[in-house]
């Protein structure tokens, strides 16, 4: 696959983390919206809108959907048992509308991907590096900052509702960390939505100056006497909590990581291929989805096989 448009640019993919928009749908779309066997498609509608405006716009050559299957067989839960376990499991219903997502992705003709052993995030994380092996950018959609440490120079994070795309430089400036510390920005303040495990009484903001002047943990481990004599607010105490909670960062740092070789990927995937239209028209029949909208979808899936 040539790594440059027809422009002479480098070529960039887009890698969706997929969950965040499903769950996003489902909590503010009304739930009477039902397919024709009656089930709920709040969801599923508000998710396929987000793919439509995101097609629509940016007409990507390169593209993949990445979805979270199972927390409770996570390899994170392994590691630690309490991840996510503030977490309630998500009812059949919402299950039912995921896999509904997935199949409208794939009868597009685009890839997605899902695990039963790791997250969406460790999807995105593989495949952004088997891209930028061979010379591709990525625009790694999400309002995840986890997903943040994933991005290199050419690569954007990016809340993508909220149209404003960041590079290295902004992340730095947002988080307070470079994309590089962020997992152990992370691990020493710890994630309350994920229920991982931080220093008690530091959070995000000091974590972020004590990389900035560390760099990393393992620095940061070999110069605890040196805390103290940073130009923050209760030094002494930080340097005392750093001391004390050294297993629990260490313990952390595997839950923050996102892992980057968990498969094999083929580099030609992340290319629309053609697909069954009838199939397309039936899934689109399943979610009741007006002619208008029908005709609408068929257009744009035609122009993104043109595109690629």
């Amino acid at each position: 696959m040539d790594d440059r448009d027809k422009n002479g640019n480098m070529k960039t993919a887009w890698l969706i983390d997929s969950s965040i928009y499903v769950f996003k749908a489902w909590h503010t779309r009304p739930s009477d919206l039902t397919d024709i066997h009656g089930k709920p498609i709040n969801a599923v509608l508000g998710f396929i809108d987000f793919a439509y405006r995101l097609l629509s716009y940016e007409k990507p050559e390169l593209i993949a959907f990445a979805f979270d299957e199972s927390l409770q067989t996570s390899h994170r839960k392994e590691i630690y048992p309490e991840y996510k376990a503030n977490r309630s499991p998500a009812p059949e219903s919402l299950k039912y509308q995921f896999q509904l997502c997935r199949a409208f992705v794939r009868a597009l003709g685009i890839h997605e991907g899902a695990s039963l052993h790791y997250e969406a995030d460790d999807l995105i994380g593989t495949w952004a590096k088997t891209l930028r092996e061979h010379g591709i950018a990525n625009n790694i959609i999400t309002a995840d900052k986890d997903l943040a440490q994933l991005i290199h120079a050419n690569d954007h994070w990016w809340e993508y509702e909220r149209g404003e795309p960041f590079d290295t430089k902004k992340i730095t400036k947002r988080f307070r960390a470079k994309p590089r510390q962020i997992a152990d920005q992370l691990a020493i303040a710890g994630d309350k939505s994920d229920n991982i495990p931080g220093v008690p009484g530091i959070g995000m903001s000091t974590a972020g100056k004590l990389l900035r002047r560390f760099d990393n943990l393992e620095n940061l481990f070999a110069s605890i006497p040196e805390i103290s004599t940073m130009q923050i607010r209760g030094a002494a105490r930080i340097q005392d909590l750093i001391e004390e909670h050294q297993d629990t960062i260490l313990l952390s740092r595997k839950l923050t990581g996102i892992q980057c070789e968990i498969e094999d990927v083929d580099i030609k995937q992340f290319t629309v291929r053609e697909s069954s239209e009838d199939d397309f028209l039936s899934l689109c029949e399943q979610l009741c989805l007006s002619d208008k909208r029908q005709h609408e979808w068929l257009q744009l899936r035609k122009g993104i096989l043109v595109n690629s």
